[in-house]
């Protein structure tokens, strides 16, 4: 029996799912704004394209932050495997599967180039919004591989944000061995990285990231069960 996700207690999903109201929302109120804020909204399916955003976002500077100054959270589940963590077959979060496809699409600098993840590496991301791919705005940003550890009781990376992308901060992905078992870890230093975002914060933006997070923990467990049976 899965234990259950170790966090806070958590809104139901229902308040902060977004529906059709907020793509209409989005393409009529919020796109201006965005787009003065180097964010790039579609409402096509980015994927083709990821190469030539990828390009483009290598030149990005990260956004600049202070911790003390982002909103801190970190959310963790139980990985039931029987092995120990040196043993376990990461190779699916080392490239970076962590979301669920319907919520967000990718390419990483290291795939393109056919090699393993680095500090430094850039990622081109697409989230879907409502998280429906055939019926959703496309929002198109970019991080940058800030740290990677690779240990044998802690495996992660990290990764910071970059001008354009609708957040301000940090993220950490972690699996730790510790007593008890091994666990699986979302870490941020965050903030919204716009005028518009921290508008629109308290009741979409913030919520919306937290459901991320959620689906982030569910589909990592999902797959480090699987590859490690």
């Amino acid at each position: 029996m899965f234990k259950k996700v170790l966090c806070e207690d958590w809104h139901s999903e229902s308040l902060f799912m977004a529906d059709a109201f907020w793509c209409l929302f989005l393409w009529l109120y919020i796109r201006p704004v965005l787009t003065l804020h180097a964010m790039k909204i579609y409402f096509t399916d980015q994927t083709p394209r990821l190469h030539t955003h990828l390009e483009a976002l290598k030149a990005k500077p990260v956004r600049k932050y202070s911790k003390k100054e982002l909103t801190e959270k970190k959310v963790s589940t139980l990985i039931q495997v029987a092995k120990p963590l040196k043993d376990l077959d990461l190779r699916f979060f080392f490239d970076y599967s962590v979301f669920p496809e319907n919520l967000l699409t990718y390419l990483a600098q290291w795939q393109a180039e056919r090699r393993n993840m680095q500090v430094g590496d850039t990622i081109v991301q697409q989230t879907f919004i409502p998280p429906i791919k055939s019926f959703s705005q496309k929002i198109v940003f970019g991080s940058r591989i800030s740290e990677i550890t690779d240990q044998p009781f802690k495996k992660s990376f990290s990764y910071e944000t970059l001008q354009g992308h609708p957040e301000r901060g940090i993220n950490s992905f972690i699996f730790e061995e510790k007593e008890g078992g091994i666990f699986f870890s979302v870490h941020v230093y965050t903030t919204p990285g716009n005028l518009l975002t921290r508008l629109v914060g308290p009741f979409f933006t913030m919520p919306y990231v937290e459901y991320s997070i959620r689906q982030a923990l569910a589909h990592v467990k999902q797959q480090a069960e699987y590859y490690n049976r």
